[in-house]
């Protein structure tokens, strides 16, 4: 095995201060952790609520579509999925056309919790598009970009 050379303190910084993914990753914390504080009131989590509202369809919608939806695999989906059935809030129902699809649904209960989250999380999500640059655009640019990623 050769060896190589170390990895000096300037290098380090320069990763600290351009990595895309390090930024990407202490915002969606930080942004996590804001939600959080925002949704505990009503027992879920930020990510509780994406999922509550990712299920807020017509029609009940099959685990992979919503996985996608989530940018999540399937078995982290699942165990995501787990603590809200035990509350109550999301029900497994059968594809009527396809006994093999699971679909998920949210339940009255699950309904309720979203209505009272949803008015917090437009307060939450108003506070942060004022704090971004170019909040004129009302966070426009940034989703745009991130989005660009996906």
């Amino acid at each position: 095995m050769s060896k190589r050379p170390a990895v000096t303190t300037k290098e380090t910084h320069f990763v600290r201060d351009h990595c895309l993914c390090l930024a990407a990753q202490r915002a969606a914390r930080a942004l996590s952790r804001r939600f959080d504080e925002a949704f505990r009131p009503f027992g879920i989590t930020s990510g509780q609520f994406s999922l509550l509202n990712a299920l807020n369809r017509l029609e009940p919608p099959p685990l992979g579509a919503v996985a996608r939806l989530l940018a999540m695999d399937r078995t982290t989906l699942t165990a995501n999925l787990k603590p809200l059935e035990r509350r109550g809030l999301v029900a497994p129902v059968a594809d009527p056309r396809d006994r093999r699809v699971r679909r998920l649904a949210l339940t009255p209960t699950g309904r309720e919790v979203l209505a009272e989250a949803l008015p917090v999380w437009r307060t939450v999500h108003a506070e942060i598009d004022l704090s971004v640059p170019n909040a004129e655009d009302g966070g426009r640019t940034l989703r745009e970009g991130l989005a660009a990623l996906l």
